[in-house]
């Protein structure tokens, strides 16, 4: 029987396209720009047909996914700004106090909706009901002023046991298990498949909340989960020259 890790594994990797391989390698780069020849080095190398990396890269051209030209192709700025940020958010010693952002803006559109959702979550703000949102105030950043209009900002204090509330607003066992499994993952003698638990920890990661040390659970493996997939982006970096 699989223990809980190894089925968490294979929930979340899943396999890349050729297309996603090819944008996430050009994200990784410290150019947006690669030749035909360093492109097909890093996606082989990552274990991926080199016959099928070029039929991706001809169709990402014809979309306007990849600009051709003399140096070679150049990935558009909307994909190149997905970049993921690896290192943990500038923060600083955490004092016990929460910051509390309510929404006061009703009857947008449900487009509106998701947008501030998805942007509060890029925050590592959580929902603690239908428009109160909350997170320990410990990380080194301020509330976008354009929110101004459409929420309340302030720093309260909550008598709960921050731990408790803590974990109520994010799945923390589950995120330590999905980072646990990615883990065991990224070690994979299987090219593609190790790439494929890069990818997935790259996702995983721009979920993390956080968290002031207090505060993390025992065993917490967000650093170790940063520290391996930053060595495998160094080591596909170098992949493109």
């Amino acid at each position: 029987m699989k223990s809980a890790v190894s089925a968490a594994a294979d929930v979340l990797v899943r396999p890349v396209s050729a297309r996603s391989a090819v944008i996430r390698i050009l994200i990784a780069a410290d150019s947006p720009t690669m030749t035909s020849s360093e492109i097909c080095a890093a996606t082989t190398a990552v274990g991926y047909p080199e016959a099928t990396v070029r039929v991706a890269v001809s169709r990402m051209v014809a979309s306007g996914e990849l600009a051709r030209d003399d140096r070679g192709y150049t990935l558009d700025p909307v994909l190149r700004a997905r970049r993921t940020e690896l290192a943990a958010p500038p923060d600083h010693p955490w004092d016990g106090d929460w910051e509390q952002v309510v929404i006061t803006a009703a009857g947008r559109p449900s487009a509106e909706r998701s947008a501030l959702r998805t942007r509060l979550m890029s925050l590592r703000l959580a929902e603690l009901r239908e428009g109160v949102w909350l997170r320990p105030a410990n990380l080194v950043r301020e509330i976008p002023a354009d929110l101004a209009d459409i929420t309340l900002h302030f720093r309260v204090r909550p008598v709960e046991e921050p731990a408790d509330l803590a974990a109520a607003l994010w799945p923390l066992a589950e995120w330590s298990a999905r980072a646990e499994a990615l883990l065991d993952a990224i070690e994979s003698p299987d090219p593609a498949a190790r790439f494929a638990a890069v990818s997935a920890a790259l996702d995983l990661l721009t979920t993390d909340p956080a968290l002031p040390g207090v505060l993390q659970p025992e065993g917490w493996p967000v650093a170790a989960l940063r520290d391996k997939t930053s060595a495998y982006l160094t080591w596909l970096r170098r992949l493109g020259g």
